[in-house]
């Protein structure tokens, strides 16, 4: 008898009622609700870590399940974010230069609006003139489609290419991450069309919601990013189980001999890698409104490095392990780069944790890998087998 989705897959139910709690708990306690027991910030921090976790999934499929080690997938997430970030920085300029032409005895034209708004929003870069790249930010509907479109058909073309060449390895890991360091010193020059270094920024004021309180409009966030979190871990565990799963886990343990039994591989690596870029995209749209400003550095390779730690430090192959290692990570990250973490003094020499966090962390990564591969969520697993 063919066992159910469920059946096959309980982890899902587990991470489902986990995450439910946890957002309940959250939401009960924020400053939204009245008990004002979390901060408006720290909510923030939580919506961010669910949208990061949600991105370490999607590494976890395309690495930890189908062996592509993808040191770009961090470039699709801010495409994500620079997506909805024009329409964010368009429709609060308009508002705001609409505004101050009603003052004016003569009605402004369309054109004037426009040149206003363009000027406002690239006089940093010393330009008046929107770039063909600005074409669809005045409309949401348009600009969430490409945060869709946009990460997924650069996935498909880079994979189509790459994987069509059989190009695997470490040679693939190279060709993704020269990819993301091409976007990124795109992004740095001026006219990119995306405001160069200074990025995009005031995305934390959502237009239409100016008279809506931070912590109300946090807490929405909040809630869409685990939302999301819950049904990217249960598409991914539906794409990953039955044949489809059978199929992709044999091309991570020996490509060869799954193309030599009639499959076309090439066809399934292209659609876990476009599908997890996608999903990448949909988190770094919900990141960045929370985060407030996007820049080129957050493309840059070292993030992309980032995702990959911390799913090896979870434990890759596990979808729970990719949430359960980048939760664990980003928040200690917050701890001990905010200031939380008290110094400790040697004697000889104060060990300030803002300067050796990211020693801490590559000691761990490298801990991790010689003496626990499966990382944090092998835990579980044990747990798992002494229990049944």
């Amino acid at each position: 008898m063919r066992k159910s989705f469920i059946a096959q897959n309980p982890s899902v139910l587990w991470f489902l009622a986990c995450l439910g709690l946890f957002t309940v708990v959250v939401t009960l306690m924020a400053e939204a609700t009245g008990a004002g027991l979390i901060s408006t910030s720290f909510v923030k921090t939580l919506g961010k870590v669910l949208c990061l976790c949600l991105v370490a999934i999607a590494m976890d499929v395309v690495w930890g399940y189908c062996g592509i080690l993808s040191l770009g997938h961090f470039a699709f997430f801010g495409i994500g974010g620079y997506a909805v970030g024009m329409w964010l920085m368009y429709a609060r300029t308009e508002a705001i230069v609409v505004s101050n032409l009603a003052e004016r005895t003569i009605p402004a034209t369309p054109t004037e609006v426009n040149d206003a708004i363009a000027t406002q929003i690239f006089g940093v870069v010393g330009s008046s003139e929107f770039p063909l790249i600005w074409a669809f930010s005045h409309s949401l509907v348009l600009q969430l489609l490409l945060v869709v479109l946009v990460p997924g058909l650069l996935a498909l073309i880079f994979g189509w290419l790459a994987f069509r060449s059989r190009v695997t390895g470490v040679y693939l890991s190279i060709l993704t991450q020269a990819m993301t360091l091409a976007l990124a010193l795109y992004l740095f020059q001026n006219d990119s069309g995306l405001r160069g270094n200074n990025g995009l920024s005031g995305l934390q004021n959502i237009p239409g919601f100016e008279a809506v309180p931070q912590s109300v409009v946090s807490m929405g966030f909040f809630w869409a990013s685990a939302i999301a979190l819950g049904l990217g871990y249960v598409l991914f565990a539906r794409v990953l189980s039955g044949k489809m799963g059978s199929v992709i886990r044999a091309i991570r343990d020996d490509e060869t001999r799954v193309r030599f039994l009639g499959y076309h591989v090439e066809s399934y690596k292209l659609f876990i890698f476009t599908l997890t870029a996608v999903v990448a995209g949909i988190a770094g749209a919900l990141y960045y409104p929370q985060a407030g400003i996007i820049n080129p550095a957050e493309i840059a390779p070292i993030a992309s490095i980032y995702l990959a730690v911390w799913v090896a430090i979870g434990g890759r192959g596990r979808l729970y392990g990719a949430v359960i290692g980048t939760a664990f990570v980003s928040l200690l990250s917050s701890w001990f780069t905010g200031g939380g973490a008290p110094a400790v003094n040697l004697g000889f020499y104060t060990i300030q944790w803002t300067e050796w966090w990211l020693v801490l962390l590559g000691t761990s990564f490298v801990a991790v890998t010689l003496f626990f591969p499966a990382g944090i969520g092998g835990l579980f697993d044990k747990f798992a087998r002494k229990s049944s």
